[in-house]
């Protein structure tokens, strides 16, 4: 009987320290997914890799072939389920062919729909056939010295790659390059290595708040990223050159912070366009656009994404307090649907704003006649190729630019392949200078 009451005893006595071990397991694992793990766990399936060729100037002397192939690597986020992902503009610039690939291994050939270089921000297009998860979204308004913050990019091609740091300061210039310079950046001791650019910097409650750009070359912990309510005003924009440019509005929108919470607000509103004619009015808060919450311009631009020239569109305003709801016709921009003016096409197709240069500058030139660049185009391909205001067009291709006509006829003869390098030769300061615009088509 004793015997038969031990062997009891002990069986209780091992079920039981058997079921607080597995306890003990259980709680050791929940304490394992610190909230930094489940921030990389929120924001990993909206991180892409991307992976292209460029071509690039070879250092003097080191090769007779004055350019060279490279591999380029780099990070998007997505921003739109459609497949729209914000990365660096210097990670694809010059790349034939973009190849992006998911979280889940997925490989697509990213096309590049708008950038803007002063910025230093892209925006990319993939087509899929399902639906990709959108990074959550935070603000920079409200960031604090020393939070802890995780970057998440393509680290030397050793895809997702997590660090951890904190925000070492903000409001930060950095001059990278006698042409790049970027302003108000979050420093970071997170390690951000080539091939983090375009990546992610999120804080630990797994959302975005900022884009990584560039290192301190010869610096330890030194890491900048773009804040993210910079970055995503400037997709807002990026994105509204997907959309038609036939579709009108009349609505100038800007990102406004109260008590750091972002609101959308009517900047102004176009005399006789169909926000006008809807009665909004300056000042007024955009709270949804077809029942989708907006609080920023980015969200807004996202919805019109789907919408065409004829459908009406339901606006969520508040006005003073008062909410109301109301319908906007979207019309066809004034002035489209008819053939392009000559003067508008270098606008347009290059970014160039032209006008006839006096022939009393040209009596003693080779050139018998040019084009004065009066105004360049931010982000345009003339733009990029570094021509200013004061330029003189005096060539493209083989042909002279005397007239407006002239790059017109060009513009319309020259064959779409050509387009991608089209060759022009501008005059500066008496100097004789030329270069190639790189045109993806003809939009």
């Amino acid at each position: 009987m004793v015997k038969h009451l031990t062997r009891s005893a002990l069986g209780r006595f091992l079920a039981l320290a058997l079921v607080t071990l597995a306890s003990t397991s259980a709680t050791a694992s929940e304490l394992r997914r610190t909230a930094i793990v489940r921030a990389v766990e929120t924001c990993r399936p909206c991180i892409v890799n991307i992976q292209g060729r460029k071509t690039v100037r070879s250092e003097q002397g080191s090769s007779n072939d004055p350019f060279r192939q490279v591999n380029g690597m780099g990070t998007g986020v997505i921003i739109d389920e459609r497949g729209y992902i914000v990365t660096n503009y210097h990670v694809v610039e010059g790349v034939t062919r973009i190849q992006v690939t998911t979280d889940q291994g997925q490989t697509m050939i990213g096309r590049l729909v708008a950038h803007d270089r002063q910025t230093d921000l892209a925006l990319l297009h993939v087509s899929s056939s399902q639906k990709l998860p959108v990074i959550p979204m935070g603000r920079s308004h409200d960031l604090l010295l020393a939070e802890p913050v995780v970057a998440i990019g393509n680290a030397y091609g050793y895809e997702h790659t997590v660090t951890r740091g904190i925000i070492s300061q903000l409001h930060r210039t950095v001059q990278v390059s006698d042409t790049q310079k970027y302003r108000n950046l979050i420093q970071t001791d997170a390690s951000i290595n080539p091939g983090n650019s375009g990546g992610p910097l999120i804080n630990i409650d797994g959302k975005i708040i900022g884009i990584n750009v560039a290192v301190r070359v010869g610096a330890q912990g030194i890491g900048f990223a773009i804040p993210v309510d910079d970055a995503m005003e400037i997709a807002a924009r990026l994105i509204q050159a997907e959309q038609s440019t036939s579709l009108y509005h009349g609505l100038q929108l800007q990102t406004n912070y109260a008590d750091e919470i972002p609101q959308l607000m009517v900047k102004s509103v176009s005399r006789g366009s169909p926000a006008d004619k809807t009665g909004i009015q300056t000042g007024d808060h955009i709270t949804s656009v077809n029942g989708v919450v907006v609080n920023r311009q980015l969200d807004f631009e996202r919805v019109l994404l789907t919408e065409e020239v004829g459908d009406d569109i339901q606006l969520g305003v508040d006005r003073s307090g008062t909410t109301r709801t109301l319908k906007l016709a979207l019309t066809t921009r004034p002035g489209n649907g008819t053939k392009t003016p000559v003067a508008d096409m270098p606008w347009k197709m290059l970014g160039l704003k032209l006008s006839k240069a006096p022939n009393s500058e040209f009596t003693a030139s080779r050139y018998r006649g040019g084009l004065r660049v009066v105004d360049v185009r931010a982000g345009s391909p003339a733009s990029d190729q570094g021509i200013v205001a004061g330029d003189t067009l005096v060539g493209m291709e083989d042909y002279e630019t005397i007239s407006l006509e002239n790059v017109a006829y060009i513009l319309k003869n020259t064959d779409s392949t050509q387009l991608q390098s089209l060759k022009f030769f501008i005059v500066r300061e008496k100097r004789t200078l030329y270069g190639y615009l790189r045109l993806a088509s003809r939009r």
